[in-house]
């Protein structure tokens, strides 16, 4: 009889150790699921444009101009915009706060950056693919957009033509108040819009 007892004892323990490991995976697999769809909800709350074309989040939030990126695809490149947004706050954009004829940074604070993940041609002049600072020079009738290759700079502050890969020249057209500064992709065109104005280039890659 004390063996038979001896005997059921030893099982019981044996079957209490084999479930507790179990039992603690479990509610840590809860735990990682819970932090998981916490932080799924905090990315969803950075979205701040989602269309067909484009994605574009905030990845620096709480400063004046808040930092945001905008990614999506025109053909079979797709497009990374890297940006500083500065709002306009009942000030007049261009041709007093942005001087006519002066390199602008196309954002605020660090220059903004694009890049493209093939070859492709904007306005029919090809650009390799890369990253490059994306500066502009709006005029009252038209906007110079240019590409540079020094993409690690602050604003337009130390600015060198020499870098320069490509320059285009566009219209720019007129359009309903926009008080922050954004990125967006229509069709086959990248849009500056600002104020009253949005600045297009147009974006071709040759499986087009």
């Amino acid at each position: 009889m004390k063996n038979l007892l001896m005997s059921f004892l030893f099982g019981f323990l044996v079957l209490a150790t084999a479930c507790t490991p179990s039992e603690s995976n479990e509610a840590t697999d809860e735990a990682t699921e819970e932090v998981a769809e916490e932080e799924g909800t905090a990315d969803e709350q950075n979205v701040i444009a989602s269309t067909e074309s484009y994605t574009t989040v905030v990845t620096e939030d709480g400063i004046a101009s808040p930092r945001k990126e905008l990614t999506g695809a025109i053909g079979d490149a797709e497009i990374t915009i890297d940006y500083g947004s500065p709002s306009v706050k009942g000030r007049t954009i261009f041709g007093d706060l942005i001087p006519f004829g002066k390199v602008w940074r196309s954002g605020a604070n660090a220059a903004t950056t694009i890049e493209f993940s093939a070859d492709v041609t904007v306005e029919g002049e090809a650009l390799p693919a890369g990253k490059y600072a994306l500066f502009s020079i709006p005029n009252e009738d038209n906007v110079v957009v240019v590409f540079n290759s020094e993409t690690d700079q602050w604003g337009a502050g130390n600015y060198d033509e020499a870098k320069d890969v490509l320059r285009v020249t566009v219209t720019p057209t007129e359009d309903e108040h926009q008080e922050a500064m954004e990125f967006m992709i229509a069709g086959d065109q990248v849009v500056l819009a600002w104020s009253g104005w949005k600045i297009p280039f147009t974006v071709a890659t040759s499986a087009e």
